[in-house]
């Protein structure tokens, strides 16, 4: 009976002991879970808003897209919203992060809260890291590591780095590895790889991004231009299929062709169909099934069983794509380069672009001193040399009074004046080299104003009789109306017709010689008489038509067989 109760009573203690141990084990799993449940447990208030300068110039959306300024536009066009709408930077941790906002506030249960948790401790060096989740906001924030060069799709886009074979290969390992780290997880497949959503960071090295959240990302649609990477068989259950292994092979596929010939998928500028014509054709399949081109240039390096992987990565039966990582294995036996490293052989491109980049220096810098030599001669030819040295040092060339040639134009202006001031003639105005003279007003000289203006025009040099200037002269007799102009600057203005018949009678005539119109042959002739003229013809004068002219030949003398001729045909 004794060791009854003994064997009793240990029984119980062991009994006690292993509820104890059990307990404790529960309890320990319990704060573990809650230790890795604060992890990815990320309130907005620890989250901050950086300043301007410290974003970066190329992904302004890290976790999915990385797109740069250059296609925003893009993206409102196609999403139907402002980037900043969907996408965030913030300061977490000391660290620049981007915050996906998400529109559907779905209820997460536990299953999202193990999800949650698994991406948090999900760390590969080809996935962008998934830092938390933000919950205590009106939507939900996902937040992920910040890339600085941007997204795959951004690079190709530019076309400003110069992509080799080896960097084709580089690019495709990385992808392929990050695939291969996400098949091997619990995700068991992306679901939504595009070039979009591989990453670049500052070393060069793709990070896919976009995986997970499963419960939230089924219940967001997904633009046409998103399923141009996805594959025929995904295609056909609908837009909002979660995903599968071959169908990740399948968008691996169609990115490697975008490396490959350093366009976007499916080359949209090239082609005549539009998004959603390319996604019913491959969703309908065929003999052979619509696939990228792939056009390589004739000096291309790439090694053509690199092509031969693409084809059997995007085959139209799943069950014929090669796991990934076979692919891998297939990728590092095309690669025939020693160097394995991306950063090695970045830093030895840039040595020979540097090295070609200094002899086109010299070369332009050749060539724009002979072009800098021909302006110089061009300008010399067009400006004084002085003037033209002094605009070239951005000085500026101030005004200077030379004496002997201002008095030239003063003695020629101050005898014209001479000669209509002996005359019953008013000068109304100066345009340019020309002169606008009238007669008959203010004073009213009844008919004689037509002959004032014909004496006027025929004004000899005393010491040079027989020599004639070459002046264009234009005559015209008709009403006008005449008045003073302003008040700050008042000017004695003519106004009609008659003084634009006279303009286009100066323009329309020929030098040395006096063109009259038809009224102030008329008037000279029949009302005045004592001058000679001549008919000109018709003339087609602008403004007016077609219009008979007559040219001023002279003036009769005293003696009836002597004329004063002062033109001549």
């Amino acid at each position: 009976m004794k060791y009854v109760i003994i064997a009793v009573v240990v029984g119980i203690i062991v009994i006690c002991f292993g509820a104890l141990g059990v307990y404790c084990f529960i309890r320990s799993k319990i704060k573990e879970q809650e230790r890795l449940n604060q992890m990815w447990q990320i309130s907005i208030h620890m989250l901050a808003e950086p300043k301007a300068k410290n974003l970066g110039a190329h992904s302004a959306r890290s976790l999915s897209s990385g797109i740069t300024q250059s296609a925003v536009s893009e993206r409102i066009s196609l999403d139907g919203e402002p980037l900043s709408d969907r996408f965030a930077f913030f300061i977490y941790n000391k660290e620049k992060v981007v915050g996906e906002k998400h529109a559907y506030r779905v209820p997460l249960n536990k299953d999202d809260y193990s999800e949650f948790r698994h991406m948090r401790q999900l760390d590969s060096e080809n996935l962008n890291k998934f830092l938390g989740f933000v919950q205590d906001t009106t939507e939900y924030i996902s937040v992920w590591r910040y890339c600085s060069r941007g997204s795959l799709k951004d690079v190709i886009a530019k076309g400003s780095m110069t992509i080799d074979a080896f960097f084709v290969y580089s690019l495709m390992r990385d992808i392929a590895s990050g695939l291969l780290a996400i098949h091997n997880s619990f995700l068991d497949f992306h679901g939504r790889l595009t070039s979009s959503n591989c990453l670049i960071d500052d070393r060069w090295q793709v990070k896919l991004s976009s995986f997970g959240l499963r419960t939230i990302r089924n219940m967001e649609p997904r633009v046409d231009k998103d399923l141009l990477w996805t594959a025929p068989e995904l295609l056909r259950i609908g837009p909002n299929a979660t995903g599968t292994k071959p169908g990740d092979v399948y968008s691996f596929a169609i990115i490697c062709s975008e490396l490959v010939t350093k366009t976007s998928a499916w080359d949209l500028d090239n082609r005549k169909e539009q998004i959603d014509e390319i996604i019913y054709m491959v969703r309908r399949g065929g003999l052979p099934p619509l696939r990228p081109d792939i056009h390589l240039a004739s000096n291309s390096d790439i090694n053509p069983a690199l092509l031969r992987l693409i084809s059997d990565c995007w085959d139209e039966a799943p069950h014929h794509r090669p796991p990934i990582d076979t692919v891998i294995t297939l990728l590092k036996s095309i690669n025939t380069s020693k160097s394995l490293n991306l950063m090695d052989h970045v830093f030895n491109m840039l040595e020979q672009y540097a090295s070609s980049l200094e002899e086109e220096v010299n070369e332009r810098t050749k060539e724009l001193i002979d072009e800098k030599k021909k302006l110089d001669l061009l300008l010399y030819r067009m400006l004084p040399r002085q003037v033209a040295d002094k605009l070239k040092l951005g000085q500026s060339v101030e005004p200077e009074a030379f004496d002997c040639v201002v008095n030239l134009l003063n003695e020629l202006y101050t005898t014209f004046d001479g000669i209509i001031g002996a005359h019953d003639v008013y000068k109304v105005e100066t345009i340019g080299d020309g002169y606008l003279c009238v007669s008959g007003l203010p004073h009213r000289n009844g008919n004689d104003h037509c002959a004032q203006i014909a004496s006027l025009s025929m004004v000899r040099i005393p010491h040079l009789p027989n020599d004639r200037i070459n002046l264009r002269i234009g005559i015209n007799t008709g009403g006008c109306i005449a008045g003073v102009v302003g008040l700050t600057m008042p000017r004695y203005c003519l106004f009609g017709d008659s003084v634009n018949t006279a303009s286009r009678m100066e323009s329309n005539g020929k030098p040395g010689q006096i063109h009259m119109s038809g009224e102030a042959n008329a008037f000279l002739t029949n009302v005045v008489g004592g001058f000679v003229t001549e008919s000109r013809g018709e003339v087609m004068i602008k403004g007016k038509g077609i219009m008979e002219t007559y040219w001023l030949l002279g003036q009769k003398t005293d003696r009836p067989d002597q004329l004063l001729v002062v033109t001549q045909n």
